[in-house]
């Protein structure tokens, strides 16, 4: 039952934050969505609700923000050069990262941070290994790689969802 009103009132947050209006109709309408999206979802949602209340995931989730936003604008520069470079020189292929989260939200969250920053799309996961298509494999290191791609961002998902 917790995690229905958890979910219940995290996305009647989520649509007032994204309509920015707290007219009569919009509250009503987003009880109404929020309603919906419980009933549909609710048994998907997290198990553990009592992690949306420790402020310090709040706090790492920041960090996060800033440390994935960094990344990001690193790896748009590096495209850039790979794609304006004459020579173009990029050494595609399909890497094979050991994951150390264990939550499907973490992984969720992992996959999707990966994916977001250009030049890595997160292929499939396999049990605790992500296959990740990389533009640039700089090391046949498993070790070396796996840091590059995912361990940037792997010791912040674990502090914010584990």
């Amino acid at each position: 039952m917790k995690r229905y009103l958890a979910l219940f009132i995290i996305t009647l947050l989520f649509w007032l934050l994204i309509t920015l209006s707290l007219s009569l109709a919009n509250i009503i309408t987003g009880i109404a969505a929020a309603g919906v999206t419980t009933l549909l979802f609710g048994r998907y949602f997290v198990r553990k609700v009592g992690k949306f209340l420790e402020p310090r995931r709040y706090a790492w989730l920041l960090a996060y923000i800033f440390v994935f936003l960094w990344e990001c604008i690193k790896a748009n520069f590096d495209v850039a050069y790979r794609v304006l470079h004459p020579a173009m020189p990029i050494k595609p292929g399909i890497v094979r990262v050991q994951l150390g989260i264990q939550s499907d939200l973490a992984r969720t969250m992992l996959a999707n941070s990966i994916t977001m920053t250009p030049g890595t799309i997160a292929v499939d996961v396999v049990g605790d290994v992500m296959y990740v298509h990389w533009i640039y494999v700089s090391s046949e290191d498993p070790e070396v790689y796996s840091r590059k791609v995912s361990g940037r961002f792997e010791k912040y998902i674990e502090k914010i969802f584990e």
